[in-house]
Order: structure tokens, then sequence, then C-alpha cells
């Protein structure tokens, strides 16, 4: 915690208040996109008379919703609140004039917000109103919160997730490319799941050539209450394809949502109008070293244009090894199942040069579980 900030009285009853305000805003995880998840709790005299959580872009955020259940209650009442409240006029109204007047005490955050729009602002309105104010009180559980939305806000760039489904020796698919179902239906679900949570799912041309894969979220295979609301959201779908190979006939062209290309070709190949009028939007990009699509621009693109904080990566062992190598991921999820699919099946990743111990690829491994039949492994690069 800096110099600047307040210290939090570190009391029970403020611990489990806002542990209760991270738990509301863990129910806008899969619905908010592409903004914070946030929740609030409203406390007076020790009773909790106002709770929300912001549930969806351009509805009203978390304070105003615990607000709105308390009532004149909010009056002297403390507000402990994951993030920040915000100060500027979006699609709604500045949250901190809102506090200010409905008569709150006191306002608890978890963390300042990164946004530089709002980055200590609101609590300068706050204070200003003669609200104390007080920052840092389950910071890192907050922050568990919007990973990709910090890294945007901070970077330029998303959060990358590179999502991989192996045997137990390594391997994604057949030498043909036949790869479902590598993994059982619990992992599936899992899979789906990353899915909604993401602002955009990402796979390179090769992968829907082979698979034709529709990359959506499916509401039946969420094992949600709320799946059909959460799969009205699609993640936006990004191919990286740079010669134009995307198959005018491809399913994710026809499924709800957008679906963007990226592609080293212009408006003069005869195949980016036919693509166009496929439902492909189509967007011109330098090429790396190795001729391809360049990553980083594809990514703080998705960041600045598209409001993308987290982008999942579907894909074959080429596009994910070159996505290692030029370090823009972030973190992995490796969905291992216990068959053996023997060494002329396609690897996990393409990483060629490894010729020295030396020259390995360290990861991190974060979590394991067990899914079903299957294993989920978290890691990150080191």
């Amino acid at each position: 915690m800096s110099s600047s900030r307040s210290s939090v009285a570190a009391t029970g009853t403020s611990h489990a208040s806002m542990s209760r305000a991270i738990q509301l805003a863990w129910r806008g995880q899969y619905t908010c996109d592409p903004n914070p998840r946030v929740g609030c709790v409203l406390v007076k005299d020790g009773q909790v008379v106002g709770e929300g959580f912001h549930a969806r872009a351009g509805e009203a955020h978390a304070e105003i919703n615990a607000l709105r259940m308390a009532g004149e209650a909010a009056r002297g009442a403390t507000a402990f609140v994951t993030l920040e409240p915000c100060s500027h006029t979006g699609r709604t109204g500045p949250c901190s004039q809102a506090l200010i007047e409905a008569g709150v005490a006191r306002v608890v955050a978890a963390m300042e917000d990164p946004n530089p729009q709002v980055s200590g602002r609101g609590f300068a309105m706050l204070r200003e109103a003669g609200i104390d104010v007080e920052v840092g009180l389950l910071e890192e559980d907050a922050h568990q919160l919007n990973p990709g939305f910090i890294r945007r806000m901070r970077d330029g760039m998303p959060r990358v997730t590179l999502k991989m489904a192996m045997s137990l020796d390594g391997r994604t698919a057949m030498a043909d490319g036949e790869s479902q179902w590598i993994t059982g239906p619990v992992a599936r679900q899992q899979v789906q799941r990353l899915r909604a949570a993401s602002s955009a799912i990402l796979a390179g041309v090769e992968s829907i050539i082979f698979d034709d894969s529709r990359l959506t979220v499916r509401a039946e295979q969420l094992g949600l209450e709320n799946g059909a609301e959460i799969a009205q959201r699609q993640p936006l779908r990004v191919i990286l394809d740079s010669s134009l190979r995307l198959p005018l006939a491809a399913a994710c062209l026809s499924e709800p949502g957008r679906t963007l290309v990226f592609t080293l070709q212009d408006e003069t190949d005869p195949r980016w109008g036919k693509l166009a009028a496929a439902g492909a939007e189509l967007v011109s990009m330098p090429a790396n070293a190795e001729g391809r699509v360049e990553f980083d621009a594809v990514l703080r693109y998705l960041a600045t244009r598209e409001a993308c904080n987290e982008v999942l990566v579907e894909t074959g062992a080429t596009l994910a090894g070159a996505l290692l190598e030029a370090g823009c991921v972030d973190r992995l999820e490796l969905f291992m199942a216990a068959t053996l699919l023997g060494s002329e099946a396609r690897p996990l990743f393409a990483l060629p040069g490894l010729a020295k111990m030396s020259q390995q690829r360290r990861l991190k491994i974060e979590d394991i579980r067990a899914l079903g039949d299957d294993w989920r492994i978290s890691a990150r690069p080191v």
C-alpha cells in the first residue's frame, strides 16, 4: 500500500463486508465486459443495508444498485466497493456523485481504478465532499477480479490466455488433423466458461480450416442456470489469416456476433470483398519478421479499438508456439486427457530450434485440478 493511501482498519466486519463485495462482483463475470467486475456493500450500524454488482455494460454500476436497495438507509452508511467509484459520465453517471448525494459517510475501496479517466479522481471527489476514504482492503483479491481490464488500462494490451487440449503424451490431434474429442464433457464445459468470460476468442486460419470451429459460447454446455442469458453476449471472434484462406462457408461467419479477420492483404485482393460479403470484418495489418500478421499490432488493436480485456487463444501448434516465442501469452490453460495419441500425432507447440536444455521454455504451474476423467493445468510463462 502506497503512502498516499489511508490505512484500512483490519476489523472482521470490514473484511467480511469487502469479501461479500468481491463475491458479488464475480456475478458479473460473464456479462459485464468490457467494463470491470465490481461489487458494493453498504453497511450501517453493523447491518448490511444495500448490496449491488455491475451486471452489464451500459446498465447501473454496483454502487447505484446498492444505493437503490438501501434507499434512505444509505445516509451515514459505509460503502465497501471493490474498485474506486467512477468520477466521469460515460453510459451512466458518476458513482462518486451518487454516493455523495446519498449521504454516505465513508467509502472503503479495495483498489484504485487503473482507468486514466478515473484513477484517483473518484477518491478526490469523495474527499472534497467530506467523505472519509480508505483504500487497499483485500486489494489482491480485487485484482483477481479484473486482470484483463487492469492490463488494458495500464499497458494498452489485453491479457492473453492460451487454451490447449492435449493427450497425456502432449499431442493435440491426429496426423490428419482429427481432434474431436480428446477431453470429456466436464473439461469442455470449463472451456465454454473460459470463452464466456473472454472479450474475444482468437484462432489461426489453419484451425478453422481443419475444425471449422464456430468459436462461440454454447448456452447448453455452460452448465449454468443463466446460460442462455450469458450466451447472448458472444465474444468477438478473431482469426489471423495472412493470405485470406478463410473458407467463405466457414461456420464462424454465420454465427451471431462479429468475426474479425486480421490479414496481410488489402482491399485489392479479390478475396477481401468475398469474405466481407460472407460476414467477415477485415483489417489489414503489418507483417512480423516471420512474414505473419504482427501479433503485438493485433493485440493492441483489440485493446484500443475493440476494448478487449481478455483474449482467449484456441489454435494449433504453429501459432501457439509463435505466440509463446513472441512473449504474447500471459497464461496457459491446458486440459489433459488420460489418453495417448502416439508419436505421429500433432504436438502441443511448434517450438523449432530448441537444441539445448538451456533453451527450454519454463512454465510456472499455478493450479492443477481434476475435471471428471481429465486434468486442468493453469500455468504462466516464466
